[in-house]
Order: C-alpha cells, then sequence, then structure tokens
C-alpha cells in the first residue's frame, strides 16, 4: 500500500501542493488570521451575554449599550469588508509568485472586482402603510463584501492578476521613460496601458454578462450556480470523511496534508465559518440554521494535538509504554499546542504501517461523532474562529462561543482517541520486547561460540 501512494498519489499530492493559485488563495486566507480572529471574538464577546448573564449585566453595568457598539463596529470592520481584503491579499500573493512586485497588480484587481460589483442597491422603505422599492447609488448591500461574496472575490482576483501580468510582459504595451524620471513614477507608467486595459476588459465582460443574463451581476450568478451547492457539499459528512481521509494519507507519505488541500478547504471553511458567525451576530437561536463543517470544525474536535489527534497516541503511550517515555516527554509539550511534527517523525508514525490504521482510523471516527453531536443539536455549532494552536477541549469551548458543549465534545473526543491508540501501543510495546529477545538470544549464541 505504501508503495501504490508514493507511485500515484505522492506525485499528484506534491504539485497540487505546489500550485501557485491554491498557494496565493491559500496564504492570504492564513495571513488575514487577525482580522478574521478579532472579527470573530468581537461577535463573540457581544454574544457572550447571552450565555454567561452576569457577565451581560457587569458589562452594561461598566459601558452600557456601547460595548455591544464596539464589537459591531470590530465586525463591521473586518469580517464585514473580508473579501475586500481577499482580493488584495490573493493578487499581491499571486503577482509576487510570478516575479512581479505585485502592488499595481494588487490595485488592478481590487479595481476590476469594483467594476463587476453592482454599484447600486435596491432599496424597500414603508411610506404611509405601503411598500415603495425604488433603486438607489448610495446603498450597496454588505453582501458583495463580505465573505458572502468570498469565492467571487477570489476568482476575479485570479483573473484579473493573470491578465494583469500578461499583459505587463507585452513589450509593445510598456510605457518608457526618461532614465532621470524617479523609478516609482516610471514604474507607474510603465504598467499603465496593461492596468487600463485588464480594467476595461473585466467592465465589459460584466456589461455582457448582464445584457445575457436580464441584468444578473456575476455575484449573483455565480452563488446560485455554484457556490451555493459547493458549500452545501462541504457541509456534509461525506464530504469531512473524505477531506479527513486524504489529509491523513498524506500525512503518511510526509506531507502536510491540511496545507495541500488547504488551498480548496479553507476558502469553504471560511465562507461557512463566517456565515455562522454572522447568524451569531445576529442573534440567530435555531441551530438548524448553522453549518456544521464551519471554520474551526477540524481544529476544535478532531484534530485534538493535530493531525491523527496524536495528543491521545501520547497519553497512551505514557498509560501503556515503558519504553517511549522520552517521546511522551519530547511531543507533549507542542502537542498542547497542536504542534505533532515531533510524533510524527519521531515514533515515526509517517511511512509506518504498523501507525497506518490508528492514525487514520481515529480522526475519521472523530470526524463522524463531532459532525452528528451537532447536526443533532447536542452541540453548539462553531461560530467564532480560534487560532489552530488553542489546546484541545479549551478549543472547543472557544469554537462554540463558550459553550460547555463543545469542551465536553472536545473532551469525549480525546478519551476515545486514547482507547483507540491504546491497544496499537501494546502491540507496538511486545513487538519492541519480542525484537530486544531476538538481539539477546543471537548474542548470547554469538558469545558462546
Amino acid at each position: 500500500m505504501m508503495k501504490f501512494l508514493e507511485k500515484y498519489v505522492l506525485p499528484g499530492a506534491t504539485k497540487l501542493g505546489n500550485q501557485r493559485h491554491l498557494l496565493a488563495v491559500r496564504d492570504t486566507l492564513i495571513g488575514m488570521l487577525a482580522i478574521t480572529m478579532v472579527g470573530a471574538f468581537a461577535v463573540l464577546i457581544n454574544n457572550l451575554g447571552q450565555a454567561i448573564k452576569p457577565y451581560d449585566r457587569m458589562m452594561l453595568s461598566l459601558f452600557g449599550e456601547n460595548y455591544r457598539q464596539l464589537g459591531g463596529d470590530i465586525w463591521f470592520g473586518t469580517l464585514g469588508f473580508m473579501t475586500i481584503f481577499t482580493v488584495v491579499g490573493i493578487a499581491y500573493k499571486l503577482a509576487r509568485s510570478y516575479g512581479d512586485d505585485g502592488f499595481e497588480a494588487m490595485l488592478v484587481s481590487l479595481s476590476c472586482f469594483f467594476v463587476i460589483s453592482p454599484s447600486v442597491a435596491t432599496i424597500t422603505l414603508k411610506i404611509a402603510s405601503k411598500d415603495v422599492t425604488g433603486t438607489s447609488g448610495d446603498f450597496v448591500g454588505l453582501s458583495y463584501f463580505n465573505s458572502t461574496a468570498l469565492f467571487t472575490g477570489i476568482i476575479i482576483s485570479l483573473l484579473a492578476t493573470e491578465v494583469f501580468v500578461r499583459l505587463a510582459k507585452v513589450k509593445y504595451l510598456v510605457v518608457k521613460l526618461p532614465e532621470g524620471v524617479p523609478p516609482a513614477v516610471s514604474r507607474s507608467f510603465a504598467r499603465l496601458f496593461p492596468g487600463m486595459i485588464t480594467i476595461f476588459l473585466f467592465a465589459l465582460a460584466s456589461l455582457l454578462f448582464r445584457m445575457v443574463s436580464d441584468g444578473q451581476y456575476f455575484h449573483d450568478w455565480i452563488n446560485k450556480v455554484l457556490i451555493s451547492p459547493l458549500t452545501n457539499s462541504a457541509d456534509s459528512l461525506p464530504f469531512a470523511l473524505v477531506l479527513a481521509l486524504l489529509i491523513h494519507l498524506f500525512w503518511a507519505l510526509g506531507l502536510h496534508g491540511p496545507n495541500i488541500l488547504g488551498g480548496i478547504t479553507t476558502p469553504l471553511f471560511t465562507k461557512l465559518g463566517n456565515d455562522n458567525i454572522d447568524l451569531y451576530a445576529k442573534g440567530v437561536t435555531d441551530l438548524k440554521q448553522y453549518a456544521v463543517m464551519a471554520g474551526q470544525f477540524f481544529d476544535a474536535f478532531v484534530f485534538l494535538g493535530g493531525s491523527g489527534a496524536t495528543i491521545g497516541l501520547l497519553i497512551a503511550l505514557w498509560i501503556a509504554s515503558k519504553k517511549r517515555k522520552q517521546m511522551v516527554a519530547l511531543g507533549m509539550p507542542p502537542g498542547i499546542f497542536q504542534i505533532n511534527e515531533p510524533v510524527l517523525f519521531g515514533m515515526p508514525i509517517v511511512l509506518n504501517p504498523i501507525w497506518l490504521f490508528p492514525f487514520i482510523a481515529t480522526p475519521i471516527i472523530l470526524t463522524v461523532i463531532s459532525y452528528l453531536a451537532i447536526d443533532w443539536g447536542f452541540v453548539y455549532p462553531v461560530v467564532t474562529t480560534i487560532p489552530w494552536v488553542t489546546p484541545p477541549v479549551f478549543g472547543g469551548y472557544l469554537a462554540t462561543g463558550a459553550h460547555v458543549s463543545g469542551a465536553v465534545l472536545a473532551a469525549i473526543n480525546l478519551v476515545i482517541s486514547v482507547v483507540i491508540y491504546l491497544p496499537f501501543v501494546l502491540i507496538q510495546e511486545r513487538m519492541d520486547q519480542k525484537r530486544l529477545n531476538e538481539v539477546k538470544d543471537d548474542a548470547n549464541v554469538t558469545h558462546s561460540m
């Protein structure tokens, strides 16, 4: 099986992990962690009073309703414009991968995104008990800039950057100024025509699209035909199981599974996570409206101690192993913060068929338990963003908006991971003892001769 994986899976996985467009998307969304986290925690602070009434009374007595306004302002300035940050970041990262400095590509891509966005909004007002509907250029829906438009922003940013970078390499479109002109001015003029042409092409494409789609904007069309079905598929148990399987198969070959698949999964889970945060910010209590596979679902409930829930393995080693206490001492401190490379390469688990089954089976079982627990309403869904280094159990508590059910689920999963790994630790101990006895027997025979 390891030979099969090395021959047929490894080359494709390596190529996927190094694909420049997926890398640009993944690195941008990861680089925005500070923005998404502060926005998520602002929502958490605003809504924590629903779960902890004394906290709510204390904050109201100290700051009045202003404390909720502060959280709303932070959400508006972070998650409210998440797509804008994404467009800028992807354009910069992708242009840099082509050897470009990325500055002009970043601005041109952002302009292209605004060009295809609605410049007017349809507004309904109640006048004299009657609904009056009209259009206005003074109001544009925030849904065209927040995570609802995330995939549109990704697509436009990738396409606009590709067009701009390729046009910038056409020597007939480059404006050359005299040597005495400052470098910044010269560089801007050198990209003048590529930038103008790129923006014009996207504006023309947007106009033609609206003409053939009865006035429908690209944002609305792509959400209807692509994004909604795609996110619905991502928020499903089969998708979660396939993802858990692939991540750990890649790790079994020594490849960083989450990083390889991050370019595909990060946008999906980020959007679902932000949708949950928006619902939580609005005070929605119907848990059926929330997504299950949202945000840091895996980090909070499955990757306990890192991929493979290896903190369960370390606890099992501490319980049943006499020869690997040093591995426990080495792996436990980073494992508490979800860093498990010392275990993966120190046991080793990578390229080791003995540990392949529990390493893959444990996260799959935990995924099923966690998904069903949230889907059936026993555990509160993920409604905030947490760092991936948040310790197990505490991460489940924070991710669910400080609900005890999240911590309980993470604790139960931790116990289950220990139970799964324990028999394999005992088997490994017996195998090691058998090898040691064989070595002693061989040494005795040699000595007697």
